[in-house]
């Protein structure tokens, strides 16, 4: 080792070199504009987060301000602890599960009957995607009033109907909310999200590589078979980003439990249990606690959906 490479081997790293100030100006120049914006969000969410968090961890009963007090994380036991609540948690868990997985399964049904070419594909398309155009109250009242109706609903008239065609007089006319309410509500977001999961996995089916199709075709595959070994894997990213997207917003239903049912017979998922704790019992700690319980459990899934958008991005990217 020569002389100057002993000296270089023996200096200090070089400290990063400074940026000019006219490139640090320019950078906030570029910047500024996004500020008000910034600042708007941070008002609109994230304080109200932060008084939800506060409030939280106070004993704290609108009709009895006077014996607010500070309980720490009691709240937050209460929450795990009571019956009701556990129940509430148990119903979310059940309704999501169940509604993704229906929805999951029929839109990909959908989307496989979508991706052929036959006459009056696009008429068809749009009558499939309108349920999720609607606004959720609206559908959830269409399924309370215009189908589940004991009197006049669309489904009793229709079991009225098939008895008459057949000679049959005495046909039962079932109480849809009252004889099975949560499945009424999974079957109206069933309906309502079906939609979101085919567009969805319709896109995936589209993106697939239509050389490698047409050579598992040459080479004598089958239908079944192009599914399982092609078709699934290209569509386990679609499938996961469908799910996670659909758990993220299901878990936060509020509408078609209280139009439907109105939180009774054990439909309360944790949104509606959330409403009648604030608004009903007046327990403003309580109801925060189990608030800031729905937030954290809707940012952990969130979190996975955006690495999922992450990857599909990242696959598109390479393929281009």
């Amino acid at each position: 080792m020569t002389v100057t490479e002993t000296r270089e081997a023996a200096a200090p790293p070089r400290a990063p070199e400074k940026k000019p100030a006219g490139a640090r100006r320019r950078a906030w120049a570029t910047r500024a504009p996004l500020l008000p914006a910034l600042i708007f969000l941070i008002a609109v969410t994230q304080l109200p987060f932060v008084a939800t968090l506060v409030i939280s961890l106070f004993d704290w009963n609108s009709l009895k301000p006077e014996k607010r007090h500070f309980t720490g994380f009691s709240n937050y036991a209460s929450v795990f602890t009571d019956e009701a609540l556990r129940e509430s948690v148990v119903t979310t868990v059940v309704l999501t599960a169940s509604v993704v997985i229906v929805s999951v399964v029929l839109g990909l049904a959908f989307a496989l009957l979508l991706n052929r070419a036959f006459f009056g594909r696009g008429f068809v398309r749009t009558l499939l995607i309108t349920p999720f155009l609607l606004v959720p109250v609206s559908a959830a009242l269409l399924w309370k009033h215009a189908l589940y109706n004991p009197e006049y609903g669309l489904f009793n008239g229709a079991l009225t109907w098939f008895g008459d065609l057949f000679g049959i007089e005495s046909i039962a006319q079932p109480e849809w909310t009252s004889e099975m309410p949560l499945i009424a509500i999974e079957a109206a977001l069933v309906w309502q999200w079906t939609p979101f999961m085919m567009l969805i996995l319709l896109a995936g089916l589209q993106s697939r590589p239509a050389e490698i199709i047409e050579a598992a075709r040459l080479d004598g595959a089958g239908p079944w078979q192009i599914f399982r070994h092609l078709t699934l894997p290209h569509l386990r990213r679609y499938l996961e980003l469908g799910i996670l997207l659909g758990s993220v917003y299901i878990v936060q239903n509020f509408d078609a439990v209280f139009t439907i049912t109105s939180g009774g017979l054990g439909t309360a998922n944790l949104p509606y249990t959330v409403y009648e704790t604030f608004y009903r019992a007046h327990e403003y700690g309580l109801a925060s606690a189990a608030g800031v319980v729905v937030v954290i459990g809707t940012i952990i899934i969130a979190t996975f959906a955006l690495r999922v958008v992450s990857s599909l991005f990242r696959e598109e990217a390479s393929r281009a």
